[in-house]
């Protein structure tokens, strides 16, 4: 791991951090305006300026994207603001109060420190990490610099979630047996080229790649579809995976449960012959002090030829969380969700708000200054990110040749595990796919240790500690003293 490059820009940031900081840190009063700057803008990004921007007392202040097409497209919807293709100049800006950054994963983690170390307030999109040890610096960053720094699961401000925990954990369903974390979103091939691709005249690529390797680009796409690529992003488990297993932390083990304490995982990128190395189809397993966790990913549709995504088939729904109780279960989503008996019968309904709420939870933190005020602190948020990261951990470590059932249902002794072992099965066979005939793993058990943020005993191999952490390029290294 390379140490954090300081450069003169960096040196002189930090002669005037302690100043910065002190003043960013003033308690804002209702009628202070708040100017906020957007990094990165994308959908995700110009989504949160429109939150942000019917906030009260909110002004979106800055526009910055290493796409200077997209700041165009940005200006339009904020015509009057200033901009620039390099997040520095947004951070160094004394005006700007906090920054929402909506970037690429490899860039989340950096950008953040960078934001708290010039004293600015931080919305960071999930995961707030592209791995586990970058996620801790994230953390120790914002507590260090006294920020208040927010992740961006929005679903954490909706108003439902004490009274939905309240009925969950109130014992007239019964005790929680395990749960289920499911996502089932069709995707489509992202093609493989016989040439690199080459980035768009707009883009400034140095600034575009950060702290990920400069690997050629063999995919149709530049924008969105780095996603696949584990230099860039985390899959399918660290774009929606964020979302669901918050929801798990804060709904089931009501964030007392940081980490679980055994992983293993398996699955394989299915049919589609592309540039992708990130599974389709990923199942793990999550072992804790109390609840079993399965977390499972389909991207291929319900069936061979059929438009349509797939459901969790035991319960006949598309729910991203389901919880298994003794009386009944629960199974919800974005958009709420409700309590059912073992007939399948709607006993409870509980409705979500929209994400804007989320923005007015970061932006009234950074009035008080209370950190307790956040719905979606910092740490929390590294916790949920890194179940992700763990699960994609588990899946790399696995060898892409000698797939069998029986051994694969063999490594844990676990009903949830042998009927995601078997849901993977069905889903192969209504996909008319041969296992035989594919890329297919299962890894190791890996044992981890939360209080350190390692793997323990004979999961601590150096392939596995390898993937905590990243190398970084020159100029862009998250620092290991923040």
């Amino acid at each position: 791991m390379t140490r954090h490059h300081v450069t003169r820009r960096s040196f002189l940031r930090n002669a005037v951090l302690a100043t910065s900081a002190l003043s960013a840190s003033k308690i804002l009063g209702a009628n202070d305006r708040i100017r906020v700057g957007i990094i990165g803008l994308g959908a995700r990004g110009m989504g949160s300026a429109r939150w942000f921007s019917n906030v009260p007392g909110v002004e979106i202040a800055y526009l910055c994207d290493c796409d200077s097409a997209k700041i165009r497209k940005g200006k339009a919807a904020f015509p009057n603001v200033k901009s620039s293709q390099d997040m520095r100049d947004v951070l160094d800006d004394p005006e700007i109060d906090a920054v929402v950054i909506s970037t690429a994963n490899q860039w989340h983690a950096l950008a953040g420190i960078w934001a708290c170390q010039a004293g600015k307030d931080v919305y960071v999109e999930k995961p707030v990490s592209h791995n586990i040890w970058e996620g801790r610096k994230l953390v120790e960053a914002a507590h260090k610099y006294d920020r208040m720094v927010q992740g961006g699961t929005q679903q954490r401000s909706n108003g439902h979630w004490e009274e939905l925990r309240e009925a969950i954990h109130g014992g007239e369903f019964g005790a929680i047996r395990y749960a289920r974390c499911n996502r089932y979103g069709r995707r489509k091939s992202i093609g493989k080229r016989d040439t690199p691709l080459v980035a768009p005249e707009t883009v400034d690529y140095n600034l575009w790649l950060g702290p990920a390797q400069d690997l050629p680009i063999m995919r149709n796409k530049f924008h969105y579809d780095w996603h696949w690529d584990w230099n860039l992003g985390n899959g399918e488990l660290g774009n929606w995976g964020p979302h669901i297993l918050d929801d798990l932390r804060n709904l089931v083990f009501q964030d007392q449960t940081a980490y679980p304490k055994k992983v293993v995982s398996g699955g394989g990128r299915l049919v589609w012959d592309d540039a992708g190395n990130t599974p389709n189809t990923h199942f793990v397993y999550m072992e804790t002090d109390s609840v079993p966790v399965i977390m499972d990913v389909h991207n291929l549709p319900r069936q061979k030829d059929l438009a349509a995504d797939d459901i969790y088939w035991r319960r006949r729904t598309p729910a991203f969380l389901v919880v298994e109780m003794e009386g009944g279960y629960y199974a919800g989503g974005r958009n709420g969700g409700g309590i059912y008996d073992q007939e399948g019968k709607k006993v409870r309904s509980f409705s979500a708000d929209g994400g804007g709420g989320h923005a007015a939870n970061f932006i009234a933190a950074v009035r008080t200054r209370k950190r307790e005020d956040l719905t979606a602190e910092i740490e929390q948020i590294h916790y949920s990110s890194a179940w992700c990261h763990l699960g994609n951990i588990a899946y790399r470590l696995g060898e892409e040749s000698g797939y069998d059932r029986s051994v694969a249902e063999a490594k844990v002794d676990s009903q949830p595990w042998r009927e995601v072992i078997s849901d993977f099965h069905e889903h192969l066979d209504r996909n008319e796919i041969d296992p035989a005939r594919e890329k297919i793993s299962v890894g190791p058990v890996l044992d981890f240790d939360g209080e350190k943020e390692t793997f323990i005993g004979d999961a601590a191999t150096p392939e596995a500690l390898a993937l905590i952490a990243r190398e970084y390029r020159e100029g862009f290294a998250v620092p290991a003293e923040v």
